[in-house]
């Protein structure tokens, strides 16, 4: 089944996106490159920001354009539910898979506050990592591999997810070393 045949399924194609909670702060890290095929477009794009006031940060893999549609539909459910990530990813979530608009988008999403890190898809998910990390996009499983082998050795959120970019970035086509990170204090 070709992609644009199946338009619920998310694109993996074209980013990577890591957080990683350790030691009281949590970060989201992305790459920057924007690809077309086998093109590079741009290497230094912002997939990754700052949401309700620095209290949320969170990455994109994905369209360009759904992501930002999904990011400001996330701002007012944030606005809506003052700050509470969870109950506004879980309403962002049910109308991503039920609003007939909203359901052609194709991108998925990691947001993150002080307490929790999800990850959001078009599918009606919000999953929470078990471990602390989560990663999503072409370079995900590189970079989610590389981040899990890294925590026995480095105890630095920051630290640990750059490095752990760096070696998906030497892995996936997809992926580049040009990267855009958020950080916030961490209650666990």
């Amino acid at each position: 089944m070709s992609a644009s045949s199946d338009r619920s399924a998310p694109s993996w194609h074209g980013t990577t996106i890591l957080s990683v909670r350790r030691n009281g702060r949590v970060v989201v890290i992305g790459d920057g490159q924007v690809s077309m095929g086998q093109t590079v477009m741009k290497p230094n794009a912002r997939k990754v920001r700052q949401l309700h006031d620095g209290s949320v940060i969170g990455g994109f893999a994905g369209a360009t354009a759904d992501a930002f549609t999904l990011f400001e539909r996330l701002e007012a459910k944030l606005e809506r539910h003052n700050g509470q990530l969870m109950r506004a990813a879980v309403e962002l979530a049910k109308d991503w898979r039920t609003d007939k608009y909203l359901r052609n988008l194709e991108a998925l999403m990691i947001v993150a506050d002080k307490d929790v890190t999800l990850i959001l898809t078009g599918n009606g998910d919000v999953m929470e990592p078990v471990d602390g990390i989560a990663a999503i996009g072409s370079g995900g499983n590189f970079a989610l591999s590389a981040a899990r082998a890294l925590t026995d050795y480095e105890q630095d959120a920051e630290k640990l997810a750059r490095r752990a970019m760096q070696i998906a970035a030497e892995l996936c086509v997809y992926t580049n070393d040009q990267v855009t990170i958020e950080a916030l204090a961490s209650a666990t």
